[in-house]
C-alpha cells in the first residue's frame, strides 16, 4: 500500500522541506553544463514562487533542495510581474506581445488579468508546485539540447518535512551540502561548485541567508565557523582520506552498540533524511501528525520512530520507518 504524503499546508505555517529528485533508471546524464543550468533555474524557479532555497546539492543524476515555504499571503500586481520577470527573463515576442496586455488588463482588473493573476497565485508558497515547475523547466531544456524526447526524472519527487529550529534542520543541510563528499568528488564541499555551501563561501548573498536561517539568523562570519563545525566537527577542518565511513564499519559499531560522532554519520547515507517523512523533536513530528489527521480526517498506520542509537541525533525522531538497512 502506497504510504501517504505528509504536507503541511503553507496557509497555516511556513514550513521547511527537504526534497530530492533523481533521474530516470539513475543515468548519469547531468554533466556541468547540465548542473549549472539547473542550479540557476533552482534560484529563478525559487524567487518566482516566493520559496527560499536554503542550501541545495545537484549531482550526476539527481539533486537534493532544503527550502523554506512561506505561509501564503497577498502579492501586488507589481510584485506579480516582477516575478514573471524573473521567470522569463528573455520572453518571446508572443509572451511579451501578451506581458503588455496583462499589464493594460491589471490597471482596470479585466476578466483576462483576473485569470491570469489566480494561475499566477497557484503556482507560489507551494513546495509541490516549485518542484515540478523546476523538473518541467529542465526537462525542456535538457531534452532540447540533447535531441531526445520522454521523461527525464525517475519519480515525482521525494519530500520530508524538517522542523526549521535546531539540529533537525542542521543536520539535514549538513548532509545535502555532504552529498560531493559521500560521491567522492570533493573533500570538502566548499570546493564543490554545484551546492549550497560553496555558493555561499563564494560569496553569493542568496546563498548566505539560507545558512545564515539554517543557524539561526547569526551574521555570516559566525554562521561559517559554526557550520564547519558541523561538516567537519572539531576544529572547523576536512578530515584527510576520510570522506565517508565505510558502510561495515558503520554496521559493525551499530550492532555493538557503539556510537559515532554525528559529523562521522553525516558522511553516510542517512534513509530517514529522505524517506523518514517527518523529522525533528518528538513534539514538532506529534503535533504536524496531529494536523494532518485534523486537515484530513486520515489516521495514518505510521508512528513517531527514535532514530537509530548510533549516534547523538539532539532528539530527533522521524515519523515513517525505513526499509533496512538505514544507512547505505
Amino acid at each position: 500500500m502506497r504510504q501517504a504524503r505528509i504536507k503541511v499546508s503553507s496557509e497555516e505555517s511556513d514550513a521547511v522541506y527537504h526534497v530530492m529528485s533523481r533521474a530516470v533508471n539513475g543515468e548519469w546524464w547531468f554533466d556541468p553544463v547540465a548542473r549549472e543550468v539547473l542550479r540557476k533555474q533552482l534560484w529563478q524557479v525559487a524567487e518566482f514562487a516566493g520559496i527560499e532555497v536554503l542550501t541545495y546539492a545537484i549531482l550526476s543524476n539527481h539533486f537534493h533542495v532544503l527550502v523554506r515555504v512561506p505561509r501564503k499571503s497577498p502579492v501586488a500586481d507589481e510584485e506579480l510581474l516582477r516575478r514573471y520577470a524573473v521567470l522569463y527573463p528573455q520572453p518571446t515576442r508572443f509572451q511579451a506581445a501578451r506581458l503588455e496586455v496583462i499589464k493594460a488588463q491589471l490597471a482596470s482588473d479585466g476578466p483576462e488579468a483576473v485569470a491570469w493573476r489566480k494561475r499566477q497565485l497557484l503556482l507560489m508558497n507551494d513546495v509541490s508546485a516549485f518542484m515540478k515547475l523546476v523538473k518541467q523547466r529542465f526537462s525542456i531544456w535538457f531534452n532540447r539540447h540533447h535531441d531526445r524526447y520522454g521523461t527525464l526524472w525517475a519519480e515525482r519527487f521525494k519530500s520530508v518535512l524538517v522542523e526549521p529550529t535546531g539540529r533537525a534542520i542542521q543536520s539535514v543541510a549538513a548532509y545535502i551540502d555532504l552529498n560531493c563528499v559521500r560521491a567522492g568528488l570533493a573533500q570538502d564541499p566548499k570546493d564543490y561548485r554545484f551546492c549550497g555551501y560553496s555558493e555561499a563561501v563564494a560569496g553569493a548573498e542568496h546563498a548566505r541567508r539560507g545558512l545564515q536561517f539554517v543557524l539561526g539568523e547569526k551574521a555570516w562570519p559566525e554562521t561559517q565557523a559554526a557550520y564547519r563545525q558541523i561538516l567537519f566537527g572539531a576544529g572547523a577542518s576536512p578530515r584527510k582520506d576520510q570522506a565517508s565511513i565505510p558502510i561495515e564499519r558503520l554496521r559493525q559499531v551499530e550492532r555493538a552498540g557503539g556510537k559515532l560522532p554525528l559529523t562521522d554519520v553525516l558522511r553516510c547515507r542517512v534513509r530517514y533524511f529522505r524517506d523518514g517523512a517527518i523529522l525533528g523533536s518528538r513534539a514538532f513530528v506529534e503535533t504536524q501528525l496531529a494536523h494532518y489527521r485534523v486537515r484530513t480526517g486520515r489516521r495514518l498506520r505510521n508512528r513517531v520512530r527514535p532514530l537509530p542509537d548510533i549516534t547523538d541525533w539532539g532528539g530527533m525522531v522521524a515519523l515513517r520507518g525505513v526499509r533496512s538497512p538505514a544507512f547505505g
